[in-house]
């Protein structure tokens, strides 16, 4: 996919002054540095000082240990799994190849490689993952565990590989920032964990390869920062990068200002892309996860170099972390909102260890547990890592003192996220928020309204994901288009529009009118109800109630202002993949099995509306769900049609979801 010149048209209509002008200078330099091309300082008595701890490794839990040595043994094997594509190549692998189309990027000038388009490139995301030398961070964490060297050796064998393949400014991996930030981040890492082995100094602090290709990677992140309507995460994983960088490998002579001007932006980014009560901006939950990695990892280094922060970082980061843990569901699973692409901040962990449980974890030991927070059962590598370089909440020099919720929160004004909680781990999540984050609203979905609905965990009402970003555009449009979540659909229109595959031209404009989250475990009803304007002459309400006697929850779609031409309804319920689905009429009967036990629920879905049940459908797509980047599976999804006839002021469509057993 090549962006023709409306594209540019329509995102350039996105931008102020300060941004335009901004992205001016960035193309200059770029011409510039075409030809001029500087040589790295050399670098003498180079020491690495940031190591991990006396004591920490020995503070792994053997379970995850274990976890960690089996990926690293499949790495070490060659075989590794990304989006969906297995790969078995990893024991020499071409740098530049993709392996799900088989095309390789083309070399020359890195700002010339026509990385969008994947006819002349191949899958970009396939691409670049590898090039984040994550699996480098878990091999290096298995010989520090282990102390085997054939992990050691790998590490860097690869190392050297890369640096001589991707010489500065040469290539496909020289022209995303946020590339370049995780792997600064990834190379303090693979140091740090190798510490111990006979050959980390010569690989690192001896090497004028490795200065050369980390000085470089600085320069670029300092002279290239994602600015104005694209300043959302990629900019904290630049920050976060530049700023570890430059505190374990601050051998140069600009390595202090670099330092300096990584951590204001780190600073004021993290601010600005975290709501006050600590959820993400971007309404993207895999996007909460990479940035509070990232910040936790970001702090690491700062204390392990004795470089003083902020406070308003830590309160952040704290604020992440309540946030998160007020979320979640029985399961430790989080909202499968907006975008996601398996991005993650800092991996040394093997299959298997769930992410947020890792994340609560790390709260846990640097923030301190609130009463309402829930259980976190599983072990983790990264958590007793992270917590041996941060210092704990509440230590001088840290966070001040601050109030923190007394009690789990339901309802999140500024993000109009709202989370209704019944029996029988009944979980619901209502979308009253903002489209998305910033102007283009890269992350976002046309979602407003919509609602996630889990029992005990599993998927019922589900939110079928992302799938893709490059390269699919008809999948791209289907899962982040309103048809494609728990919403109402007027005139076959999204309630935003869409101007490309990251930018959105118009935003609907969603309210949340009442947000009654008492957990109505023990009996009661919750209730929520918001509107958006997303539809021309129409306002789209939906009022939600759980009620907990009934473990029922009754849903309410009314189309305010539907005098006139009559308007055509598409009203959408998407289950998850365990679902079965039995549909006579407007009664849908829904099975799943949760550890070895049935259960079931129904559906009563609105009368007036001619329902069909869609699975698996492709031209066009419908009846799909993504469990993460790159895969998609079959799942059913009920699609109501109809009309409002014109003739009221307002049309009504009631649904009740009832659990049974």
């Amino acid at each position: 996919m090549s962006m023709s010149a409306g594209w540019y048209l329509r995102r350039l209509s996105r931008m102020g002054p300060q941004e335009i002008g901004g992205r001016v200078s960035d193309v200059v330099r770029r011409r510039r540095w075409r030809t001029a091309r500087p040589l790295c300082p050399s670098v003498t008595g180079a020491r690495f000082t940031a190591v991990l701890p006396a004591g920490t490794i020995a503070a792994v839990p053997p379970d995850a240990a274990k976890r960690l040595v089996a990926e690293a043994d499949r790495l070490l094997a060659g075989h590794v799994e990304y989006f969906g594509v297995v790969r078995d190549d990893l024991v020499s692998p071409d740098w530049w190849s993709d392996p799900k189309t088989g095309r390789r990027a083309p070399w020359g000038y890195a700002f010339d490689v026509p990385y969008r388009n994947e006819d002349a490139v191949g899958d970009i995301k396939q691409i670049w993952e590898l090039s984040r030398h994550q699996y480098l961070t878990v091999l290096a964490a298995a010989y520090a565990v282990t102390g085997d060297e054939r992990y050691a050796e790998r590490v860097a064998e690869h190392l050297r590989s890369w640096w001589a393949a991707n010489p500065p400014l040469r290539g496909v991996h020289w022209i995303s920032g946020i590339e370049l930030g995780i792997r600064l981040l990834s190379w303090v890492w693979v140091r740090r964990l190798l510490d111990g082995w006979p050959g980390a100094a010569d690989l690192f602090e001896g090497n004028p390869v490795a200065h050369h290709q980390i000085w470089h990677h600085q320069r670029w992140l300092a002279a290239f920062p994602s600015r104005g309507s694209s300043a959302n995460n990629h900019v904290v994983a630049e920050a976060a990068g530049q700023f570890a960088a430059a505190c374990a490998f601050g051998w140069f002579p600009t390595s202090e200002r670099w330092r300096d001007d990584a951590l204001r932006s780190l600073e004021r980014h993290l601010r600005g892309n975290t709501f006050p009560s600590g959820l993400n901006r971007e309404l993207a939950t895999e996007y909460h996860g990479l940035v509070l990695e990232l910040g936790l990892a970001a702090v690491a280094e700062a204390d392990a170099a004795g470089v003083p922060v902020p406070s308003s970082v830590r309160l952040v980061l704290l604020r992440m972390t309540d946030a998160l843990a007020a979320v979640v569901d029985n399961r430790l699973q989080p909202p499968r909102q907006g975008d996601a692409d398996d991005g993650h901040g800092l991996v040394v962990d093997g299959g298997g260890t769930d992410r947020w449980g890792s994340l609560l974890a790390t709260g846990e030991a640097v923030f301190g547990r609130l009463d309402w927070w829930p259980a976190v059962t599983g072990t983790d590598v990264r958590t007793p890592l992270l917590a041996a370089l941060l210092r704990p909440y509440g230590k001088k020099g840290t966070t001040p003192t601050v109030t923190r919720p007394d009690r789990r929160p339901g309802h999140f004004a500024d993000a109009g996220l709202t989370i209704l909680r019944g029996p029988e781990d009944i979980w619901c999540r209502c979308d009253g928020g903002p489209h998305g984050f910033l102007s283009i609203a890269a992350h976002g979905h046309a979602d407003a309204l919509s609602l996630e609905v889990r029992h005990d965990g599993v998927d019922v009402l589900a939110d079928p994901g992302t799938y893709c970003y490059h390269g699919q555009p008809a999948w791209r449009r289907y899962f982040r288009s309103t048809l494609g979540h728990n919403t109402l659909e007027l005139d076959g229109s999204d309630q935003s529009v869409s101007g490309g595959p990251f930018l959105w031209t118009r935003h609907a404009r969603s309210r949340v009118l009442v947000a009654d989250t008492a957990d109505v475990s023990a009996g009661g009803t919750a209730l929520w109800s918001a509107e958006h304007d997303g539809y021309q002459r129409s306002v789209h309400r939906r009022r939600v109630e759980l009620v907990a006697a009934a473990k029922e929850l009754r849903v309410v779609d009314e189309v305010l202002g539907a005098l006139g031409p009559r308007r055509d309804v598409r009203l959408a319920f998407h289950l998850g993949p365990a679902i079965a689905v039995d549909l006579v009429g407007n009664w849908a009967v829904l099975t799943w099995t949760r550890d070895g036990e049935v259960r079931s629920a129904v559906l009563d879905l609105p009368g007036q509306l001619n329902w069909r049940a869609h699975r698996g459908e492709s031209d066009p797509p419908l009846g799909w769900y993504s469990p993460g980047f790159g895969r998609k599976e079959p799942a059913t999804t009920l699609v109501g049609t109809g009309f409002t006839d014109g003739t009221a002021s307002s049309a009504e469509f009631a649904t009740v979801l009832r659990f049974c057993g």
